[in-house]
């Protein structure tokens, strides 16, 4: 992945956080998107700050994390005790809570800036894997209550404003999140449903499109092949487009592999 000699400006990733704290405990169903995000991290351009969008954050109107020094949320319950003494020191970055709180309101878009809120394991566990040293400033953007593709859509346009710094922007999600069909031993049996459902993401978010296509189509994700199959709930595909809203412009498929058993992808836009 040649990015380092890139112009500065956005990096922007949509990528599949995988299970809880699970790729940080060592599970062999994590195990190629470990590899993968490890790589990542160090062979992007090292940014300014990242702006994280989490599948396990929702609000009533779009919130952006303002406290400079965030805590850890162990948004996940049932794991081994070592999972609730993580760390995760990274500092917060207060200065661009307010810029994109107030590109989002310039936008038309309310925006809250909540500064009580922690880090999920929607940007700890990634941001672990990918900058372990945990010394780029980090922070959270939520998504909106009632998961509406086209206002995420409209959240990541606003933050077009943003192509121009030397940021890194993480959709964390996950390209596959029906729990009742991940198959934690990790066999990759024949997923024909899912393998549509990728193929259509891949289609739609790297292929030759005009943008108001691939707009379109994301805007109207139920209708393509496998969608309720793959996202029951679509808090963790929502992030893809907020992302994809924001440059405006096909990606690359940077991962397409197996986590916990089904097929997900990641995006780069760079």
């Amino acid at each position: 992945m040649e990015t380092s000699h890139r112009e500065r400006g956005a990096q922007v990733v949509y990528l599949s956080h995988g299970g809880g704290p699970l790729p940080i405990l060592g599970d062999p169903g994590h195990a190629k998107m470990v590899e993968f995000m490890r790589q990542l991290g160090p062979g992007l351009r090292r940014p300014d700050a990242i702006l994280v969008v989490s599948a396990h954050w929702e609000a009533p109107v779009a919130t952006v994390q303002g406290d400079a020094e965030p805590h850890l949320l162990y948004d996940y319950y049932g794991f081994p005790e070592e999972s609730y003494h993580l760390s995760y020191p990274a500092p917060g970055d207060p200065a661009l809570a307010q810029r994109i709180a107030g590109l989002l309101n310039e936008a038309g878009l309310p925006c809250g800036v909540d500064y009580d809120r922690g880090f999920d394991h929607g940007l700890f566990i990634p941001l672990m894997l990918m900058f372990p040293d945990a010394d780029i400033p980090a922070l959270q953007l939520s998504l909106v209550q009632g998961l509406d593709a086209q206002v995420h859509l409209d959240l990541g346009r606003a933050l077009g404003g943003l192509m121009g710094e030397n940021i890194l922007v993480v959709g964390s999600g996950f390209s596959f999140h029906n729990m009742y069909a991940f198959d934690f031993r990790a066999l990759d049996a024949p997923d024909p449903q899912n393998d549509a459902f990728q193929g259509w993401l891949i289609a739609t978010c790297s292929g030759d499109l005009e943008q108001r296509e691939r707009e379109r189509r994301l805007a109207e994700w139920q209708a393509a092949p496998g969608a309720r199959y793959a996202h029951p709930r679509e808090e963790h595909l929502l992030p893809l487009h907020v992302c994809a809203g924001m440059v405006q412009g096909p990606g690359e498929v940077v991962f397409d592999g197996s986590i916990v058993g089904k097929r997900s992808v990641a995006i780069l836009w760079s």
